[in-house]
Order: structure tokens, then sequence, then C-alpha cells
């Protein structure tokens, strides 16, 4: 990845952080309103994110949908990236210890609680679903050790932006590039450490089903937790409709004792984590980032085999 900080890097830079500062006078749901409005004009300037959304649709939910449901889950997918844009500018300052209830409900968060509390270390996974920046936020703003795995931006002046208002209320962050050195050391000590677990691993990585087609998924995050011996939660942040209100919920745990009787158990809390993220983004596919290349790498295909690796 290339790192920009060239003059077009910071007129986007400015564009970018005028536009977010407009946002701060207006309240969130009105801004939440024009995000959307934005997405249309999006759609109609760069209509082929729309349609590679269409293509991951079609590929995912087959004849389960009519193109017509296709286009408008696409449409709507785009509305929600446009909304997330603007939660990531103005969530930070109206959501902390004392405000968080206003906006987001805990939905079968009861045991994570307890696991959190007994401070031995949680590692957390999402998907690029909903609001998910919202969960470490959360979490950080309760005051608990939260650390989060982060990919930077490539333009390197809007990065130290978001850096800095990840961590207004305590959130560290880890590069996703050498995440792993520091990430044992943050488990073990008692913190909790998310990833976004539906990422393309390139042909390295660990190929697993997701919504039915292999999908290249990160071995490290199930070689974590089989180094350190700690639970994976699997959670999101749902978005009610339009406006600034969520659920934040706990999709599975997964255990140690489940994956030390699996025959591979790498492969087994891969599959497991990915198969609870399929879940939560089918209870509602509009939230989902059907734009990202989530199988952008192919398994190779065996030499006289006639299968894949």
């Amino acid at each position: 990845m290339k790192r920009k900080s060239n003059l077009k890097a910071w007129i986007q830079y400015v564009a970018i952080r005028t536009v977010f500062a407009v946002m701060q006078a207006f309240p969130i749901d009105w801004n939440l309103r024009t995000g959307r409005w934005l997405a249309w004009v999006w759609i109609r300037l760069q209509p082929r994110y729309r349609d590679r959304a269409m293509t991951h649709l079609a590929s995912s939910f087959g004849r389960n949908l009519t193109p017509a449901e296709i286009r408008n889950l696409a449409n709507r997918s785009l509305e929600c990236l446009a909304m997330w844009a603007v939660e990531v500018a103005c969530m930070p300052r109206l959501v902390n210890r004392f405000t968080w209830s206003r906006y987001i409900n805990l939905v079968n968060f009861e045991e994570v609680l307890g696991l959190i509390v007994e401070g031995r270390g949680v590692i957390m996974v999402t998907g690029h679903y909903g609001s998910f920046e919202l969960i470490g936020h959360l979490l950080a703003a309760f005051g608990f050790n939260m650390t989060a795995v982060m990919r930077p931006l490539d333009n390197v002046y809007l990065n130290e932006y978001l850096v800095s208002t990840r961590r207004m209320h305590g959130l560290r962050l880890l590069d996703k590039k050498g995440a792993m050195r520091d990430a044992e050391s943050v488990v073990r000590s008692g913190g909790l450490l998310s990833f976004i677990g539906d990422q393309d691993a390139g042909r390295k990585g660990l190929f697993v089903d997701f919504f039915g087609r292999p999908a290249s998924t990160y071995k490290s995050i199930g070689l974590l937790a089989m180094t350190t011996g700690r639970p994976i939660v699997v959670g999101y942040a749902r978005r009610y409709g339009n406006v600034a209100r969520y659920d934040v919920g706990v999709q599975r745990i997964i255990y140690p004792r489940e994956w030390e009787k699996q025959e591979d158990p790498l492969r087994w809390i891969t599959e497991s984590y990915t198969s609870a993220v399929e879940e939560f983004v089918r209870d509602d596919p509009e939230q989902y980032l059907w734009i990202h290349r989530r199988w952008k790498s192919v398994p190779r295909v065996r030499r006289g085999s006639g299968g894949r690796e």
C-alpha cells in the first residue's frame, strides 16, 4: 500500500474535514439523511460500485431474489455505507458512558460482559456490516481495555484524523501490518482485541465458505485464539432503519473447549466465526458492504486432482 501525502491528498482531507465540521452543527439524523442523498449522487456518478454490489448479491442469494430486489439491496447497501461515513464523523462526539443508552440497545451481551469483567482477555470479531466501528468505540467508552486492528487509510492526513477520533475515549489501535507482534500480549494481559474478520487474505489465506463460495480468510484470528486459549466473540452493530439507533449484539461465543476436540482446530474456528458473520448479514443484508471484494482471491487448483486446495 502506498501512503499518500501529496497536495491532492491534502485537498481531499481539507474537503472531508470541512464537510465533517459542518455536520457537527446539525442533528445526527439530519446528517444521516444527507448521507443517503450523497449516496444517490454517488450511484449516478459512479454506477460501477452498484454494479459490483449487484454482482456479489446475485452470487450470494442466487434465485432467492429477483433482479429488482437485488438492485434495491445494492442501492440500499451504498446508502448504508454513506451513513456509516457520517457515523464515523459524528458518533465519537455523541456516544460516551453517560449517553450511550440513548442510541444503543445491547443484545445477548450478559455472557460477554461476564467474560470482560473476569479480565482474562477476549478476541472480538465483526464484519463490514452496519455501524461496525461502534462496537469498539462503545466498549472503550465504558472504560474497558479495548484495542482494534485497523488498516491505515492511504491518505496520511485522513488517517491521522480518523485515528485521533477513534482514540477519543481510549480506544487503542494496532496497524494491521505487523499487528500480531502485539496482539498476543494485548489478549494475555486481559484486554479486548477486535478484528474485522471478513477481509480477503490473498492466495495464502485459509479458504472457507461465505455465502456458499470459498473466501480467503486470515489465519491469524484462529491462531491467536489457539495460542492464548481465549474465547472469540462474534458481534455486530445493526442500525435501525435510517436513524441513529443501534442494536449492538453478540451472534456467537466460541470457547476453547469447542475447538480443542476438533480434528483441524484452525479450520473449524475460521469456519465458525465466518458462519456467524454470515448469519447476522442474512438477518439484514442491506447493511453489508457488498462492494467489498470479499471473494477477490480464488483457491489454487491442485495439479492432477481436479480439486481445489
